[in-house]
């Protein structure tokens, strides 16, 4: 899909935001973070700054909703005929392969999302990414009266294996994210069997 010129400046706009918070908040705390400063080092204006995100909480957290939000729609452009679960892993293989992340930024962010400041905000970014991922779901599944309580089941189940398994390749330094996505798919299989 290519994207014209305003949105590519947008997108640049909105990544330079997140990366100057999480530079800030690496080097002086979540808790010393404010609106000002990261658009200060973003060079935007604090108007800018709220065009894009609601807070200081939001620019943090933006790859995160940026990553399912791409997740998402790498799944939804998958043949209608290929199983829920193989357009889910053929998905997260694109997925993985588009995103090589850099380690020592991945551990820098991973411990920015471990500050007990940010949970409301985790919350809220998984809870979007899993209305996201529900809507996309029921389109994939037949019509029926539990289309839509199996839809957010499954995106739950599905979101929440995709969480375990970007914490372990992070704390485990693994680095197949796609098999260990495998992994837990045969193990929710057999879990509930």
């Amino acid at each position: 899909m290519s994207t014209g010129l305003r949105e590519r400046k947008k997108a640049a706009t909105r990544q330079a935001l997140h990366d100057a918070a999480v530079r800030l908040a690496t080097e002086h705390g979540v808790e010393n973070l404010t609106v000002e400063a990261i658009a200060d080092a973003a060079t935007v204006s604090r108007r800018t700054f709220s065009n894009y995100f609601a807070s200081k909480e939001q620019a943090l957290l933006h790859q995160d909703r940026a990553r399912t939000a791409r997740l998402v729609e790498l799944f939804r452009t998958r043949p209608a005929e290929e199983s829920l679960m193989t357009a889910l892993l053929r998905a997260a293989e694109q997925h993985a392969a588009e995103d090589a992340p850099d380690p020592a930024r991945e551990e820098r962010y991973r411990t920015l999302r471990l500050d007990p400041s940010l949970l409301p905000e985790v919350v809220a970014t998984y809870a979007a990414a899993e209305r996201g991922f529900a809507e996309a779901v029921e389109e994939r599944l037949p019509a029926g009266p539990d289309g839509p309580l199996r839809a957010q089941v499954l995106a739950a189940t599905v979101l929440a294996a995709l969480r375990v398994v970007g914490q372990a390749a992070l704390e485990r330094g693994e680095c197949d994210p796609v098999d260990l996505l495998r992994q837990a798919v045969d193990i929710t299989r057999e879990g509930f069997r």
